[in-house]
């Protein structure tokens, strides 16, 4: 049994952890045709490093879009002197540590961020140990090719939206999901494409809750398959569960929550028919697979936020990999001027293979880190307005 999952037959040699580095990047995306307001703000990234005395090396990713030196320097001064001498394969108790160990400050956003990218480097380190891909460790991959829909740019007119819809079905999609708020472009989309591709809409949280049931029922003649975080705040999940009630188009939500509790109270409040929690958001892949295990206890279908090009999409594939069901997983659009991963995965005819290499199965372009060092001074931000 060992033997087929790929994993060691000896036991690890004991290591420690000996650095904990975190490194900012801000690699540009190349120009969309037609193109994208999104790409004039320069994308943003985070690759976490963790080193031991036995020589291997685990990498992460941690959430960058919006200040990733606060970011980086939370890794660097408060998480790494927590671990620095422990045993990387302890993964359960370091978890614990970062999390209390950031409690004041860090039960979501920066430091939640910076935890997940470590952790998801830990996992990493597992299974690099094992000889064995991350899938293997949590149980085994029930789907080892996944579905995944390609996630849009946000475009200035229903015109650009419907050509760019055209272009990624042309690509092999057949789920695709926009970021416009207006009616005028999911019309455009819906009639660029016909009615055997699926269309979500994620419009990142703009509205009342009446004003979103409003949006909600002007959208149903165009059969999203899902309608993604149409209320202001995103934790108003109250407000959610009233919009969910009013239509019957699924509403899905997560993406801004960063834990377990938080998950456990979208699931008790009803605020949504589909979770979609981010891997470098919640924690990393500890405390993903613990929001997973809640969604299943409450039947409600996991559909992971992903938009992301190196470690966090290997993690998330990985883990959505051991999920049953059939929800798909988001896939960025957009191509960087330098690949990020030396072998960046791609998707075909709307499919990902998930990586089998020992760890995540990727490995970090060095002429990437290299070449786009983050800039503080001359980043520009990322903003979803």
């Amino acid at each position: 049994r060992r033997a087929s999952l790929n994993l060691s037959t000896t036991e690890p040699e004991p290591m420690k952890i000996t650095a904990i580095e975190a490194i900012c990047l801000a690699i540009p995306m190349k120009p969309l045709d037609p193109p994208s307001p999104w790409t004039a703000a320069t994308r943003k990234q985070i690759i976490v490093r963790v080193r031991t005395d036995a020589g291997l090396t685990g990498v992460g990713e941690a959430f960058a879009y919006g200040a990733p030196l606060a970011v980086c320097n939370v890794i660097e001064e408060s998480l790494a002197p927590l671990l620095i001498g422990q045993d990387p394969l302890r993964i359960e108790y370091l978890a614990d540590l970062m999390h209390r160990g950031t409690m004041i400050y860090g039960r979501r956003g920066l430091a939640m961020f910076a935890i997940s990218g470590v952790d998801i480097a830990l996992w990493d380190l597992l299974g690099k140990a094992l000889n064995a891909p991350v899938h293997a460790l949590l149980g085994g991959a029930t789907r080892p090719t996944l579905p995944v829909y390609a996630s849009l740019m946000r475009y200035d007119s229903p015109k650009d939206v419907a050509a760019a819809c055209k272009g990624f079905v042309a690509q092999g999609f057949t789920m695709l999901k926009l970021h416009q708020t207006d009616v005028a472009s999911v019309r455009a989309a819906r009639e660029a494409v016909g009615p055997s591709v699926e269309l979500m809409l994620d419009v990142n949280c703009p509205w009342t809750p009446a004003e979103a049931i409003g949006m909600a029922r002007a959208l149903e003649p165009y059969r999203l398959f899902w309608f993604e975080e149409p209320v202001w705040p995103p934790e108003d999940y109250t407000g959610l569960a009233e919009v969910a009630r009013a239509t019957d188009t699924p509403i899905a939500l997560g993406e801004n929550e960063s834990t377990l509790f938080g998950f456990r109270e979208i699931v008790e409040r009803r605020a949504g028919d589909i979770l979609q929690p981010s891997i470098t958001k919640v924690g990393g892949i500890t405390e993903f697979k613990k929001i997973a295990a809640l969604a299943q206890a409450a039947n409600l279908p996991i559909a992971p936020h992903s938009f992301y090009f190196g470690p966090g999409l290997a993690a998330t594939l990985h883990v959505a990999a051991t999920l049953g069901g059939a929800m798909p997983v988001e896939f960025p659009t957009g191509e960087h001027e330098t690949s990020f991963l030396a072998r960046p995965i791609q998707a075909h005819d709307g499919h990902v293979e998930v990586p089998t290499g020992p760890g995540l199965g990727v490995e970090i372009n060095e002429e990437a880190i290299r070449r786009h060092p983050y800039v503080a001074s001359t980043a520009k931000p990322f903003v979803l307005t």
